[in-house]
């Protein structure tokens, strides 16, 4: 089983980016909440899950 990473989409590290979980649902829970917080904002910051280890961009 892999591990997933959060990272930005435009590649700055946050407290939520660069966080590194044991299964998918674990960081979905993660962004899941992140974007619970957020209502209508156009000044939120947008994330992916990507496989650990998987190069930007790829």
């Amino acid at each position: 089983m892999g591990r997933y990473q959060i990272r930005r989409d435009d590649g700055i590290s946050d407290g939520i980016a660069g966080q590194v979980f044991a299964s998918y649902d674990a960081a979905h829970a993660v962004l899941e909440r992140y974007y619970a917080d957020l209502c209508c904002s156009d000044d939120r910051e947008y994330y992916r899950i990507v496989a650990a280890g998987e190069e930007p961009g790829g």
